[in-house]
């Protein structure tokens, strides 16, 4: 009687749950976060940059080099760099998962945005950490 009520083992091997991270979640949040930072960082730079002061025609290397010697202004220019460039390539790396259809395809664009984007968040921050205001015009 008992061997009637028992059932046969299932032909596929039963596989643990897969282990679901948040990424996605985080990823949504910083979107979120980083945007409402950029909107009060970017409108902070157009408003000292065009508006405030004489506006665009004050703008020469010496406006950009007295700026850049206080790290209140690296720190704000380093920090719009940076979320701008997240904020971005987050932006492109959705839209690269919801439209390219092959994996290989989907791969080497997400390699072509992540190289870029690590080249340009290093040079943009070398530029701000390193530039120099006696240069010589020679």
């Amino acid at each position: 009687m008992a061997d009637a009520l028992a059932l046969d083992k299932p032909r596929a091997p039963r596989r643990p749950a897969a282990r679901r991270s948040n990424f996605e979640l985080y990823s949504w949040l910083f979107m979120r976060i980083s945007g409402l930072a950029l909107v009060v960082l970017v409108l902070g730079h157009l408003f000292i940059m065009n508006i405030l002061d004489g506006g665009v025609h004050r703008l020469n290397f010496a406006f950009v080099a007295g700026r850049w010697a206080s790290p209140f202004w690296q720190f704000w220019d380093l920090s719009m760099l940076w979320l701008a460039e997240l904020h971005g390539g987050n932006g492109l790396r959705t839209i690269i998962d919801d439209y390219a259809r092959k994996d290989s395809t989907r791969f080497w664009l997400k390699m072509l945005l992540y190289v870029s984007m690590a080249v340009i968040l290093v040079l943009g921050t070398l530029v701000i950490f390193t530039f120099d205001p006696n240069i010589s015009a020679s």
